[in-house]
């Protein structure tokens, strides 16, 4: 199930959970777009990820903010797979597809 995180306990959720995929996107960007097209196609093949999502235009504030607490750098989009709220693989822009998505979090 992928949900949208959309504020400061949702966020602290998904960081204490043990693994999880964060996608950061802006539907006012078609690489954004894009990106979002892989990121829904993989979970739609791999409904056992825990997933979630952070609107960077409504959400700023939120996206710079795990921004901080992870230690990657901000980008949109972006993926990044946590384990234990912490960062182990992270990808932006055009290199976010199934493939990717799938070796990251295998």
């Amino acid at each position: 199930m992928v949900q949208r995180i959309a504020n400061e306990e949702q966020l602290a959720a998904a960081l204490a959970a043990p693994s999880f995929l964060l996608f950061k996107h802006s539907d006012r960007c078609s690489i954004s777009t894009r990106a979002e097209t892989e990121f829904h196609a993989f979970l739609k093949a791999h409904p056992e990820i825990n997933a979630g999502w952070i609107h960077v235009i409504d959400e700023r504030p939120l996206s710079l903010r795990f921004a901080e607490q992870s230690g990657v750098t901000h980008a949109s989009p972006q993926a990044v797979w946590l384990k234990n709220g912490r960062p182990v693989w992270n990808a932006s822009h055009f290199d976010i597809t199934q493939a990717a998505l799938a070796d990251a979090c295998s």
